[in-house]
């Protein structure tokens, strides 16, 4: 049985996903740019999406089965997620370099964003029934 928290960590993970095959299909450039892909390595693309599928495939199965250690990783990397604001901040302000087009900026913004509640809710959910409670 899959509790809140697990269904919100699941949904946040399927709209990256959606979101990473949206941005290689319809703007790969922003991708090709970031990993300094050569024209034409459409290889290097693929398997970057399939490394990522996997590795997202597996933290979903982690979650799904209420693996510890996937918990507290996940927990870990979603408190990470002002990071992402504040870098997003930066680059927007033009303090440093901007990794891609100002619309995956902010994308990245709303991603750190979205982290930090889902962090604060597995948080929660931890101080009323331990790893992987419902929050």
């Amino acid at each position: 049985m899959v509790n809140r928290t697990q269904r919100l960590v699941l949904a946040f993970f399927g709209v990256v996903w959606a979101a990473l095959i949206v941005i290689v299909a319809f703007a790969p450039d922003v991708y090709d740019t970031t990993l300094k892909v050569p024209n034409g390595g459409r290889a290097v693309e693929l398997g970057f999406v399939v490394a990522l599928s996997l590795f997202i495939g597996l933290l979903a199965l982690g979650v799904a089965r209420k693996w510890r250690w996937v918990f507290w990783l996940i927990l870990l990397a979603f408190l990470a997620g002002p990071l992402r604001v504040v870098a997003s901040a930066l680059e927007l302000g033009g303090v440093i370099p901007a990794q891609g087009p100002a619309w995956y900026t902010v994308v990245q913004g709303i991603i750190g964003v979205a982290q930090l509640l889902i962090a604060v809710a597995m948080i929660a959910g931890y101080r009323k029934r331990g790893v992987w409670g419902a929050y």
